[in-house]
């Protein structure tokens, strides 16, 4: 089974880089976006119903942000949108869908946005989250998380480390709560496999720092360790365009 994870950059710009084509041909068993930045209603009806996928959707009551969305081979036996508190569930976040073997969460967790205005509210997402990922854990369930964490764990997970100590997605605080979260039970599974730095899955536009290869790694799955077992491969698809985020996927055997 191979589970794919990309933040589009907006689906609907997406589309017109070919990404139907990408989605075909690289034929994932499920694929997690984020960042969609589109309702449903507003999408083409290719993207809502590509040929052999059932697809899932969390939308931010603001138009044009956020979002994420779960194409699909394999119907999931339920589905829950957001993590059940209001100002998070408005900015479409968060999708869960419960496989039966597996339960898989697909968020777009929050920038710390500019000046760091945002970090406090990104650190009551993480712990909103973390709680009820804790829950189903507990309950012996084997779970999958994916999306764009927006925080670079640790030095080798970005270029410039020193020079971004003080800026949202390095802050201390923000990698102090991935390690809990890993001391809970959870392990990176791009880390499982690889242990050198210089892998990264978002590059700033507006610096042309892709060229360069300036990026962080900030994009991530996340299995319980009860996974561990199936777990063959995980990967960075670095080489896909069409995003300032490229796509990373896990391989389990099935």
């Amino acid at each position: 089974m191979k589970i794919l994870s990309w933040n589009v950059n907006g689906i609907r710009a997406i589309e017109k880089k070919g990404f139907l084509e990408w989605l075909f041909k690289e034929s994932p068993d499920i694929i997690c976006l984020q960042e969609t930045k589109a309702h449903p209603q507003q999408l083409t009806e290719n993207l809502i119903k590509p040929a052999g996928y059932h697809s899932y959707w969390a939308s931010a009551e603001k138009k044009g942000y956020s979002g994420v969305c779960i194409y699909s081979k394999i119907k999931p036996r339920s589905l829950n949108e957001g993590l059940g508190i209001k100002e998070f569930d408005s900015e479409g976040r968060t999708l869960m869908a419960d496989y039966k073997d597996f339960v898989l969460f697909n968020i777009y967790y929050p920038n710390g946005g500019a000046g760091n205005k945002r970090v406090p509210f990104k650190m009551r997402f993480y712990d909103a989250f973390l709680e009820k990922a804790e829950k189903l854990r507990k309950l012996g369930r084997k779970i999958i998380v994916t999306g764009d964490v927006n925080t670079a764990h640790t030095e080798i997970d970005l270029a410039r480390p020193k020079e971004n100590v003080k800026n949202t997605g390095f802050l201390p605080e923000e990698r102090e709560w991935v390690s809990k979260f890993i001391r809970c039970g959870y392990v990176d599974t791009f880390r499982h496999f690889t242990k050198e730095g210089g892998h990264y899955t978002w590059w700033d536009y507006y610096t042309a720092a892709r060229a360069r290869d300036v990026g962080w790694r900030i994009d991530y799955f996340f299995v319980t360790e009860n996974l561990l077992p199936k777990l063959i491969n995980a990967f960075i698809l670095k080489e896909v365009m069409g995003s300032d985020h490229c796509p990373v996927g896990i391989e389990l055997k099935s």
